[in-house]
């Protein structure tokens, strides 16, 4: 893969917002009571003889399970024990997970040891959290460091790397007649056409019932539709129009990616009735063949790899956008791991020996389908094989003095970009089915409400 390095700064994934500055002196913050930070740690030998129990805190329920296909929660924590047996991780999930993080937030008390952060301002990270190191230091251990930083501190680490475009059943492709990758979007309606035309598949499933499904397509905006890695946090917070159609390059911009949603409603390449979709057996359709393409990111490819019979049949191929004769993808983190303030001494430095393990030993990234944190590891998971064209972006973090910007037009505007408000992209799928309104007009809208966001917060 063309891995290049357009910027030093990270993003966030879910919510793909960028953060502050790197700076600090690269000793321990005031919350972090047992005055070790993550560079420092040197595992198997740091915290050795510490006998502690945490809890972490996560959203991932499927990996509670024993029947989980892929490796479930219990065998990673063996897996920890062997090399810390006096460290207990207990593991709590919760299936609201979004809702539920931020309540135990606010109850601001020690329930919980290492949590996945739902989402939180930048500003607001040290009145729950423990940096880790000054992010100068952090950059040079991991990637994607500035992602949940702030004040030139890093509150959080990623799980795993990932990138949004479109998994797809090839073996679907190959029978409807589609012999090459789409890469604009003009391309993947034909692609959609021919499949709807040769095959019995599905062209596009929407899972239209899942808010959160259909607020994925939020993070395709950003370096996927324009190849600017200052676009969502430094020009989006300043431009009233953001979703207005580019005239000179119609096929790119947000405008592009969501008209790509409305046109397949609107050409009837989706499911008959977009009320009944259903998630969960959505995973086994698209690997039996019933579904030809979800758009979605690459954390969904194991799961729909493990839920059948045929594997190799699922496939990930970039969003069909194309800026300039080149293909882009954002590269940003999966949920971060943040530790509580809270916990005490020994918690505290058992969680942060904990996360450097699920960091750098654990393997989970990879298990995932995720692309590994660890600054030193530049492999990639198979599920990437058709990127190696493609350019992977980091987003530029805010200015100074702008870190909240975007959260807070994002607020004002009630849009809520990649912040889980799926019910606008649901609304486009309505109007599209309904042609109750033209895209031109459903922009329209969402730049008015931008537009007067961005004039509140000038």
């Amino acid at each position: 893969m063309n891995v290049k390095k357009i910027a030093a700064a990270g993003i966030a994934a879910a919510c793909l917002i960028s953060v502050a500055a790197c700076g600090g002196n690269g000793s321990a913050d005031s919350n972090n009571k047992s005055g070790v930070t993550y560079p420092e740690i040197k595992l198997g030998e740091t915290g050795k003889d510490l006998k502690a129990e945490i809890t972490f805190f996560n959203g991932r329920t499927d990996m509670g399970l024993a029947t989980y296909p892929g490796k479930n929660w219990e065998s990673y924590m063996k897996d920890f024990n062997e090399m810390y047996p006096g460290i207990k991780v207990k593991v709590q999930t919760d299936s609201n997970y979004a809702d539920s993080a931020l309540t135990r937030l606010q109850a601001n008390n020690d329930s919980w040891d290492v949590m996945m952060i739902p989402a939180v301002d930048r500003s607001e990270f040290s009145n729950y959290f423990v940096s880790y190191g000054a992010t100068e230091d952090m950059d040079k251990e991991i990637k994607l460091a500035n992602e949940k930083a702030y004040d030139g501190q890093t509150y959080g680490i990623a799980t795993d790397g990932q990138t949004s475009g479109v998994v797809y059943n090839a073996k679907v492709f190959k029978e409807a007649g589609v012999t090459e990758l789409p890469k604009t979007p003009e391309e993947f309606q034909a692609a959609l056409k021919k499949i709807k035309e040769n095959t019995k598949a599905i062209p596009l499933y929407t899972n239209f019932a899942e808010a959160w499904a259909m607020g994925a397509w939020d993070a395709y905006i950003g370096g996927n539709a324009t190849g600017d890695p200052k676009f969502m946090n430094q020009v989006m917070p300043h431009d009233k129009t953001p979703f207005k159609k580019d005239d000179k390059a119609p096929d790119t911009h947000p405008y592009a990616v969501y008209k790509t949603l409305y046109d397949a409603v609107a050409n009837g390449y989706t499911e008959e009735d977009y009320s009944t979709t259903d998630w969960e057996s959505s995973k086994g359709r698209i690997n039996n063949g019933e579904i030809a393409t979800m758009v979605l990111g690459a954390w969904a490819v194991p799961q729909m790899k493990q839920a059948g019979d045929h594997p190799d049949d699922v496939q990930y191929m970039p969003f069909p956008i194309t800026v300039d004769g080149k293909q882009y993808a954002t590269l940003a983190g999966n949920y971060s791991m943040g530790i509580n303030k809270n916990s005490d001494k020994d918690r505290q430095e058992a969680a942060m020996i904990f996360v450097k393990w699920m960091t750098e030993k654990s393997g989970y990234a990879k298990n995932e389908g995720g692309i590994p944190i660890v600054k030193s590891d530049d492999s990639l998971p198979e599920t990437y094989e058709h990127f190696k064209d493609v350019d992977l972006i980091v987003d530029d973090p805010a200015k100074e003095g702008e870190e909240d910007l975007f959260a807070d037009i994002n607020s004002d505007s009630e849009l809520g970009i990649n912040n889980g408000n799926g019910k606008k992209i649901q609304d486009i799928v309505t109007d599209a089915a309904n042609k109750s309104k033209t895209i031109d007009q459903i922009m329209g809208e969402w730049d008015e409400k931008w537009g007067a966001a961005v004039e509140s917060e000038s």
